[in-house]
């Protein structure tokens, strides 16, 4: 059976806006890159206003799915769709909050950002060509780390995953191999190792599997203690995942000329820059079914961008920038009821 994790919580905003007297419950599906956010926000936005959120954090495939079908409020995705996609399936999307994804490892005697990988290295590891911790492509980058000879336990994505799309957008940027062999997709097809549902799913496989590596969204690796790795970026430069390197990456984004806010972080220029980086997406009807659940999602998201900048920092989220949180709410106006008129 399939394992979802929900979020049972959510609902409340200043007291410049107007809330329905009757709770309304809003439904949401998709990507587990932002679960960890998600919740907390959701939490503290019941206990504010009594409205709950029931988040199910089913992978960005999901909730794409779910969306195009209108059996949710909301979909949720780490990749962005393209204009004509949103077109196609009568969708506005917009960005909630920019992560990075890192690679996490299971080595003993080993602490996080010990060792250092870059690009290419890290593809041929995920192709199966480098096999081994102590492989010469390893040895060379870190020639004073005490690696095993060990083979490596690759653990990736089993299923329709955001977190995947960034994770192989990196590898197709820095390997022409990796771009001409596997790709950049939500699923792809693993040359080699062991599938897992969820960021949660390849951050339980790691923990529990000696030599073993994946890659997950940073609040993974922090809540479940999985020692990370240096990464060397487009510059040159080793660098460790903490909010300051994932700013860095998001800093150059320019959201004003990216059309439905289609936007990718990855392989960002930058001596601090973390390579692995993207923002994550909510996507929703232009004419929702339920117009009051629609209605109560848009206030969800205007209170967390209003309150939830602190609660996305405690856990290495980068919060939207003011200017980009206007240019979002802006957009908001196409979202209407069936007599064309905007809903929020």
């Amino acid at each position: 059976m399939r394992h979802i994790r929900t979020i049972l919580s959510a609902g409340a905003i200043a007291a410049v806006i107007a809330y329905p007297a009757i709770a309304i419950d809003i439904s949401g599906a998709g990507a587990t890159f932002p679960y960890p956010i998600y919740a907390k926000w959701a939490d503290a936005y019941k206990k504010a206003t009594g409205n709950g959120l029931n988040y199910q954090s089913i992978g960005s495939g999901g909730g794409i799915k779910q969306i195009t079908a209108r059996t949710v409020a909301f979909g949720a995705s780490d990749m962005p769709l393209k204009p004509e996609e949103l077109e196609k399936i009568g969708v506005i999307q917009f960005p909630t909050v920019m992560g990075g994804v890192v690679p996490v490892i299971n080595l003993e005697g080993i602490k996080s950002n010990d060792i250092t990988l870059d690009g290419p290295t890290l593809s041929k590891i995920f192709m199966g060509e480098v096999k081994t911790w102590d492989a010469p492509e390893i040895v060379k980058l870190n020639p004073q780390a005490k690696l095993p000879k060990q083979a490596i336990a690759v653990v990736h994505r089993s299923d329709g995953s955001g977190t995947t799309f960034i994770f192989t957008n990196y590898l197709s940027k820095v390997s022409a191999d990796w771009k001409s062999k596997v790709g950049n997709n939500t699923a792809v097809e693993w040359p080699v190792g062991i599938g897992a549902k969820g960021n949660e799913g390849v951050a339980n496989n790691v923990a529990n599997t000696k030599g073993s590596i994946g890659y997950v969204e940073t609040a993974y690796a922090k809540q479940n203690n999985l020692t990370t790795t240096n990464l060397v970026n487009k510059s040159g430069k080793a660098v460790s995942p903490t909010t300051e390197s994932i700013m860095s990456a998001a800093a150059g984004a320019d959201w004003a000329n990216a059309p439905g806010f289609y936007m990718i972080l990855t392989d960002s220029t930058g001596d601090a820059s973390w390579p692995i980086a993207g923002a994550t997406f909510i996507l929703l009807p232009k004419q929702p079914k339920d117009t009051a659940a629609a209605a109560e999602a848009l206030r969800f998201f205007t209170w967390a961008y209003k309150n939830g900048a602190k609660m996305a920092q405690d856990l290495d989220y980068i919060p939207m920038p003011d200017s980009v949180v206007k240019q979002i709410e802006a957009k908001w106006s196409e979202v209407k009821d069936g007599s064309g008129k905007p809903i929020f």
